[in-house]
């Protein structure tokens, strides 16, 4: 029996049988890894509320025919304590773990950057210091430059020229001056390219200052960059609420 260790995130749970499930992690030096952890679905199994969605685990694997086989697990960090009660962190963390899921398709193949990623954003969205729409776009946009799909900013896509440019092109790969525009190209505000540079680069300074409709425009083309180089749609980002957390409108109690 070959043993191994290795730290990780919980993407996925997927019902197997009866009692078991099959665990979907991302991992600091194997990449993506699906295991089965037996009877995780039993009330009297120790090993189930470790192997949840979010859950940051140290694990202990032995490797099996055609799946590997959790034997021990080590919680290190409960993030989904702190996401799953505020529904604007929950879709934002579903969006994290679910894009993750696509860009490590090849399991066993090492993703050290993107597991650093993954850990990073999520322990911002369970602190809840950061607004979780600007933790994500920037989650986003570093997770697209892990897997060389970084939008040109700050010059022209197509030819280089030095920016800012006001013109965007998502089929382009980001902002395109005058001679290399394309048709039907969007015109965002130099506001949003400036916020896009910031979460990219982690300046939370010049992130944290910014309106709300840079924050909504520049989260479409996040999202419209994201699923163009996909090519598919994820699931979890439509449910995603983009309001800041001071803005939403209080439930007023009975009388």
């Amino acid at each position: 029996m070959s043993l191994y260790r290795d730290t990780g995130v919980v993407l996925r749970v997927q019902k197997l049988g009866e009692a078991d499930r099959i665990i979907t992690l991302i991992t600091q030096k194997h990449g993506k890894v699906r295991a089965v952890a037996k009877g995780v679905r039993r009330t009297t199994s120790r090993l189930g509320a470790r192997v949840e969605p979010f859950a940051h685990v140290d694990v202990q694997f032995y490797t099996g025919r055609t799946l590997d086989v959790i034997t021990q697990v080590q919680t290190l960090d409960a993030f989904g304590a702190g996401i799953v009660d505020d529904y604007q962190r929950y879709t934002a963390a579903c969006v994290v773990l679910e894009t993750a899921d696509r860009m490590s398709a090849e399991e066993g193949e090492p993703v050290f950057r993107l597991y650093l990623l993954v850990a990073g954003a999520l322990r911002a969205l369970a602190d809840g210091q950061r607004d979780a729409s600007l933790v994500l776009d920037a989650f986003l946009l570093r997770a697209m430059a892990f897997a060389g799909w970084s939008p040109a900013i700050t010059e022209c896509a197509r030819c280089g020229d030095p920016g800012p440019h006001r013109a965007f092109s998502v089929h382009a790969g980001g902002s395109v001056c005058p001679k290399c525009k394309p048709p039907g190209s969007a015109s965002p505000p130099f506001e949003v390219l400036s916020l896009m540079d910031a979460l990219a680069t982690g300046v939370w300074d010049i992130a944290e200052r910014s309106t709300e409709s840079s924050r909504r425009e520049a989260s479409g083309l996040v999202a419209a960059l994201l699923q163009w180089h996909l090519e598919r749609q994820l699931r979890s980002l439509p449910l995603v609420e983009r309001r800041r957390v001071e803005e939403r409108t209080p439930v007023r109690e009975s009388p």
